[in-house]
């Protein structure tokens, strides 16, 4: 299913910002088309960095009516790459929250779907559930739920009918909500027996040691990111975090490198560069992830 090249559709539930598009990016063979919040694209060289990552923007209401224009050029240009077998991956629920429960369904997944069928389109809908271990805490495990898909001959309303809109909702619906995990924030109970990972002694015993050192080496940099962020990111936490990271972690990388080499002399400082990234490996596996 991953490695099929054929016109796709991935309709998924969207708690955890651009990090959802991330990791299903990973998982595919093929390029994903993802359609973000159109005020991301707050300027041209923001636009060219986005578009450049296969991205492209969808305007709400609350980010200015006069946006709104702008999503028929997004809808054109999703046609296309259908048109051209690719994959679109859009967040049908429309707007990214941090919770384990799926929220009502937007019509933008359905009218790409019906003009696609319209214009006798092969396009397939894949529905997709998102769902995190934990969306604050430092290492997560993520399950991905993935539906059957959905296809034209699935549709018995006329593909130009509101009635349609209403239909292909329903469908997609009725999939999602097997697909999303409906658990309360603070049932911890049903977190743990969900997401929780059977522990191997032996691999505790063998990791103990380099995760301590992945934790005393990285502690300052993932404590000074969580201090900057940890009130203003809201439902975009483990987003801006990875950001901070991608763009950051090489520079703290060398900079710890640099500093002891320049007190203790020694070439073999320069061993850090990987000795570091695989402390942090081993401290992502040491540590009871939920």
């Amino acid at each position: 299913m991953l490695q099929e090249q054929s016109p796709l559709l991935i309709a998924a539930n969207h708690p955890n910002s651009f990090l959802d598009a991330i990791i299903l990016s990973s998982l595919f063979k093929f390029p994903i088309y993802s359609l973000a919040r159109g005020d991301a694209f707050a300027n041209r060289f923001v636009t060219k960095i986005l578009t450049e990552l296969n991205m492209l923007p969808v305007y709400r209401v609350s980010e200015g009516v006069e946006n709104l224009e702008s999503n028929y050029t997004t809808f054109d240009a999703c046609q296309e790459l259908f048109k051209q077998n690719k994959i679109v991956l859009i967040f049908s629920e429309g707007r990214c929250i941090n919770e384990w429960h799926l929220r009502p369904l937007k019509k933008g997944t359905a009218r790409l779907a019906l003009t696609a069928w319209m214009h006798n389109s092969s396009l397939k809908v894949l529905p997709l559930g998102f769902n995190y271990s934990s969306f604050r805490k430092f290492g997560k495990n993520i399950i991905l739920n993935f539906g059957t898909f959905i296809t034209v001959e699935d549709m018995y309303e006329d593909l130009a009918s509101g009635k349609a809109i209403i239909e292909f909702n329903n469908l997609l619906n009725q999939q999602l909500k097997t697909l999303v995990y409906e658990i309360e924030k603070t049932d911890t109970a049903t977190l743990k027996q969900t997401f929780g990972l059977k522990e191997s002694v032996v691999k505790k015993i063998l990791l103990a040691i380099p995760a301590f050192l992945g934790y005393l080496f990285h502690a300052p940099l993932f404590y000074a990111a969580h201090a900057i962020i940890k009130n203003t990111a809201k439902d975009h936490y483990d987003s801006i975090m990875v950001g901070i990271f991608f763009l950051f972690y090489p520079i703290y990388l060398i900079v710890i490198t640099l500093t002891v080499f320049l007190i203790s002399a020694n070439s073999l400082s320069f061993l850090l560069l990987i000795i570091m990234p695989i402390t942090a490996l081993s401290l992502l596996h040491f540590r009871k992830v939920l």
